[in-house]
């Protein structure tokens, strides 16, 4: 349902960012096809609906300051807060191309309109003015007035030949748009109120601190998910990719610096780090709406309201529906001819058996990472899940000291991986269970070489549990 909601938001906004359903349409099934290895029972889904709504949100505020859309950004704030604090700190990327869009006008206008040293005239007429004033007439004072207001008039006309070129050569800009747009001010002013939405939730400083304590710990170098992207791997982005190079460089069309600003930062995020692959396809697919818009504008000579017009018909939309029909109850044929959760990956008849057999409340048992979360969903206590991060020292630090923090993560890679006796874990954290892959290194060396320590006391054709004998 939520997956729905998603692909539905996406084509919304895309919609009415773009002005084109049918771009839109084709752009959001390339958009949940990239996304569909995140397509989880997780709060990542609900928090894409969120991140896409914002964007929507903000792209609307600059357009036309309605104080709806203020709002709205902030309510979103508040809910990813309280739905995925993990993520909540990159809701304010987003806000980065606009804000650096709107400065680098400020900043290049500045000098090429010598706003400083128009300041510095209009202050030294203001300073004659208050002279004449106070002494009278003055013959010396109102000619250097005079002089001043002449360099300012220079100044203003110079100006003026200035605007007038620029505003042509923006019409006619080779590849990159840059617009000021005044609303981003405000923009700025949400973004420093957004900034106090994390402490709208019951988890006190914890928005503000746990993506700079994670980034301390070492899972992102040991979480798959947190590696960097490799292209090689990853066929549907490198296609992506190509296909924004093509749009911007091997066509007429022009993109907004916004929008590359977008672009770029949404790509070096994702090749820090692959999951981010997730934003770089949802958030990504506006800017790829756009220039596909223009693309067909600039191509066909009629405006992309015409050219939908012209191909949306009876027909197609029969072709659309029955493909995707088709497609839909393909793949629910092939799901229903297999289990929901794999028996070879998640334990599922080792979970029965604990529950049956084991006093879970009066047990500590270790585990495996890669179904710590499956037994956690049975009501089983484990000793490691994915959510990686809460097993490091930064998380687990008695009164804030991490140096005495628990390093529960490590410690099972070194046991799991055979690179600290994992005897030595069991004791220092009191185990008296274990549930293992068959297969895994330390069933083997359990299997081999110490099994006088342990009882085996369930086993099937993937699982192994195991009791700590006593000494």
């Amino acid at each position: 349902m939520f997956a729905a909601i998603l692909g539905i938001c996406i084509y919304k906004v895309n919609s009415k960012l773009s002005k084109s359903s049918v771009v839109s349409f084709f752009v959001t099934i390339g958009s949940i096809y990239l996304l569909k290895s995140y397509i989880a029972a997780r709060a990542q889904l609900v928090t894409f609906i969120c991140f896409i709504l914002l964007l929507y949100n903000i792209e609307r505020f600059l357009e036309n300051k309605k104080i709806r859309y203020a709002v709205c950004i902030l309510l979103l704030h508040i809910l990813i807060a309280n739905l995925h604090v993990a993520v909540w700190p990159f809701t304010f990327v987003i806000y980065l191309p606009y804000i650096a869009e709107y400065l680098m006008c400020e900043v290049i206008e500045f000098f090429i309109y010598d706003k400083l040293r128009q300041k510095l005239i209009k202050d030294k007429i203001t300073t004659l003015d208050k002279k004449i004033r106070k002494r009278g007439s003055n013959k010396e004072l109102e000619e250097k007035k005079a002089l001043q207001e002449k360099k300012l008039e220079l100044i203003k006309q110079k100006n003026i030949r200035i605007k007038e070129q620029r505003e042509e050569d923006l019409k006619n800009a080779y590849k990159i748009r840059m617009e000021k747009n005044t609303n981003a001010r405000w923009l700025i002013l949400i973004l420093v109120i957004a900034l106090l939405t994390g402490f709208l939730t019951p988890l006190g400083t914890v928005p503000y601190t746990y993506t700079y304590l994670t980034l301390q710990g070492n899972t992102m170098s040991n979480i798959n998910e947190h590696l960097p992207l490799t292209l090689a791997d990853n066929n549907p982005i490198l296609c992506t990719i190509v296909i924004f190079i093509i749009l911007i460089a091997f066509t007429k069309v022009r993109i907004k610096a916004s929008d590359l600003f977008f672009l770029v930062g949404l790509s070096y995020l994702m090749f820090i780090s692959r999951r981010q692959t997730s934003m770089f396809a949802l958030l990504g697919t506006v800017v790829l709406s756009r220039l596909f818009v223009q693309l067909i504008e600039i191509y066909t000579k009629e405006k992309v309201e015409v050219f939908t017009k012209s191909i949306i018909n009876k027909f197609t939309v029969f072709v659309i529906i029955a493909a995707v029909l088709i497609y839909s109850v393909e793949n629910f044929n092939t799901h229903r001819r297999h289990r929901d959760i794999n028996p070879s990956t998640y334990p599922i008849e080792a979970a029965d058996w604990i529950l049956e057999n084991l006093d879970v409340n009066n047990i500590k048992l270790y585990n495996e990472y890669n179904y710590g979360s499956y037994l956690l969903f049975r009501g089983i206590p484990v000793f490691v899940d994915s959510r990686a991060d809460l097993y490091t020292p930064e998380f687990n630090a008695p009164n804030g000291r991490i140096s005495q923090g628990k390093t529960i993560f490590n410690d099972f890679l070194d046991s799991s991986n055979i690179g600290r006796y994992y005897g030595d874990v069991f004791e220092e954290y009191g185990i008296t269970h274990l549930i293992l892959y068959k297969s895994s290194k330390m069933n083997m060396l359990i299997e081999k070489a110490d099994s006088e320590k342990y009882d085996l006391i369930y086993s099937d054709d993937n699982f192994v549990i195991y009791e700590i004998l006593d000494k």
